[in-house]
């Protein structure tokens, strides 16, 4: 089995057949709902595209995060436990891409810190109203 998932992981020097791969964008693609027009819009005009960037260079755009969310979730699926994707797996993935690993540990200890300030704020608010039932 992972012979054959070696070609998979390197894609660097990959030969694709660029037409059959646009084709199949566009047949897989055509009518899906939009996700992320918005904020692909917002982004690109962060990163210094136009305010109004072309809806076809959106959707291009999203099409490509799709694809890269779609592979990197079925590749996680693979690692550890099959058919599940943990945060774990995750990280097993990006640990040699630095800017990406480092952007995990990001989110991951800013979701950790907004869960504890959630709950000090519930148990404030809790205690709070105890003191107004009495």
């Amino acid at each position: 089995m992972a012979a054959t998932n070696a070609p998979e992981e390197h894609f660097e020097g990959t030969d694709f057949d660029e037409d059959a791969d646009e084709d199949q964008l566009v047949s897989t693609n055509a009518g899906r709902k939009r996700l992320f027009s918005k904020e692909l819009r917002c982004m690109m005009f962060g990163f210094g595209d136009d305010k109004n960037p072309y809806t076809e260079t959106v959707d291009l755009l999203e099409d490509l995060v799709i694809e890269y969310i779609a592979e990197t979730t079925h590749r996680a699926m693979e690692i550890g436990r099959t058919g599940r994707v943990q945060v774990e797996d995750i990280i097993f993935l990006v640990r040699k891409d630095q800017r990406k690993y480092a952007r995990v540990k990001d989110l991951l200890t800013m979701n950790e810190e907004l869960k504890k300030a959630r709950k000090a704020f519930d148990e404030i608010k809790y205690v709070g109203n105890e003191g107004k039932l009495k």
